[in-house]
């Protein structure tokens, strides 16, 4: 088993990239395989809605968004994590997020995912609750810890005081081992993974409006 860890903080070294090592050291500790993948501080197209990853293999911009997605067809979970950035997750991992999401929304279902904030003061919730979001529509299992995942510290070095923080991190890693292994074990004993329908698409406009 295998977790995808994304750093979506342009500073490779900081706040964020230690809140998932801390979470990546716990799911170790429990024998499940990672990977922490920087966005880095380079540009990240946004999406365009252009359409060309519904009759095409991956997004039209063939960057880290694509070898996202190819990896994450092989693995059993992920945890996204970000800086606050003025009360949300950094514009990096948005256009990100959406564009993998997109492109690549089957190789997602059924896995487990996890978000992780970090930040100096305020936002953690908000940001919490905006990266969470891609889980809940793409049928996955989302992860909880003890308190809401997050960090504070606007230094890593500063980070390390946050106790209560780094905790959160580690039962996380053991929560979502837990759940991985149980949905390993589900398999091993054939018990099918739900059978869900697609059959809906409702815009909220009645036939009266169209008139």
């Amino acid at each position: 088993m295998k977790v995808l860890l994304v750093n979506g903080s342009p500073n490779v070294n900081g706040t964020t990239k230690f809140a998932l090592n801390e979470v990546a050291k716990s799911l170790n500790e429990e024998g499940i395989e990672t990977e922490i993948i920087d966005l880095g501080n380079k540009a990240i197209n946004d999406c365009i809605a252009c359409g060309y990853c519904a009759s095409h293999e991956g997004c039209v911009f063939n960057d880290i968004v694509n070898e996202f997605v190819k990896k994450a067809s092989e693995v059993d979970g992920f945890v996204f994590g970000s800086p606050v950035y003025y009360g949300h997750p950094t514009g990096r991992i948005l256009s990100f997020l959406d564009r993998v999401f997109y492109s690549g929304k089957s190789v997602f279902k059924h896995k487990v995912g996890a978000s992780v904030i970090t930040l100096r003061r305020s936002g953690a919730t908000a940001s919490f609750d905006v990266i969470n979001k891609y889980f809940t529509i793409s049928n996955m299992f989302v992860i909880p810890s003890n308190y809401w995942n997050n960090v504070h510290g606007p230094s890593k070095e500063e980070a390390k005081y946050d106790l209560e923080g780094i905790e959160t991190m580690h039962n996380l890693g053991k929560n979502m081992a837990y759940l991985l292994k149980a949905i390993s074990l589900a398999k091993e004993n054939n018990l099918p993974l739900p059978k869900l329908t697609f059959n809906e698409r409702t815009n909220f406009i009645s036939e009266k409006d169209k008139m």
